[in-house]
């Protein structure tokens, strides 16, 4: 990256693909914004740069680089790939982690004290926040390698279509009411109707809901 890139980057501030760190706290919350870029569409995460812009730099580059590592390869499952540089900016160091898109997703960030209650986060807009369940299974089919998608229209999704047509956005709980089913069958099929490119998913900020694809 040049130093001008960084510059520019800076004065945009944080967004989707975008997070300042002030320094590095502790592993597990590196490991959030990691795990949510890497299953978003990839990002960048900037050591020694305050969410005012204001530019702090680092202290330790190896010290930085190791609790880095232990975030990526043990409060992330699957480990995270990513690869770091270092540029001087007004005579301060700054440290940049670049995670791309992962093709392995998705990303959990691990509980130490319950594998149960791992977690995957998304990124979106200037914030990593926790994913549905509809966006998991969206995450799990985006792979690749992903297998081939076959669908049949039955009686439930053609309801949810004539439902999208008459009314301009639906949430899961909303079909679930109007099509009187199960939350968990109301889930499966918006998230078939997704893959089938028929749906489109909307996250605007903790509402979360989806629209028919013109």
């Amino acid at each position: 990256m040049y130093l001008v890139e960084l510059h520019s980057i800076i004065e945009n501030g944080e967004n989707s693909k975008v997070e300042f760190k002030r320094k590095f706290t502790e592993p597990d919350k590196i490991a959030k914004e990691m795990v949510a870029f890497a299953n978003t569409k990839g990002g960048m995460i900037l050591f020694g740069v305050d969410d005012d812009r204001e530019i702090i730099g680092i202290e330790s580059e190896k010290a930085e680089l190791e609790l880095i590592d232990i975030a990526a390869k043990f409060h992330c499952e699957p480990e995270i790939d990513y690869h770091t540089e270092i540029l001087c900016i007004k005579n301060k160091d700054v440290l940049i982690i670049h995670i791309p898109e992962s093709k392995r997703k998705p990303h959990y960030l691990i509980n130490d004290n319950d594998i149960s209650k791992n977690k995957v986060y998304i990124r979106n807009k200037d914030k990593s926040v926790i994913a549905s369940r509809e966006t998991i299974s969206i995450l799990k089919y985006s792979n690749p390698d992903s297998k081939p998608f076959i669908f049949t229209l039955g009686k439930i999704e053609k309801q949810l279509i004539e439902i999208l047509k008459v009314k301009e956005r639906i949430t899961v709980k909303e079909f679930k009411k109007l099509a009187n089913i199960s939350e968990r069958r109301a889930s499966r099929t918006i998230v078939n109707l997704i893959r089938a490119g028929i749906l489109f998913h909307h996250i605007d900020g903790e509402y979360e809901y989806f629209t028919i694809i013109e």
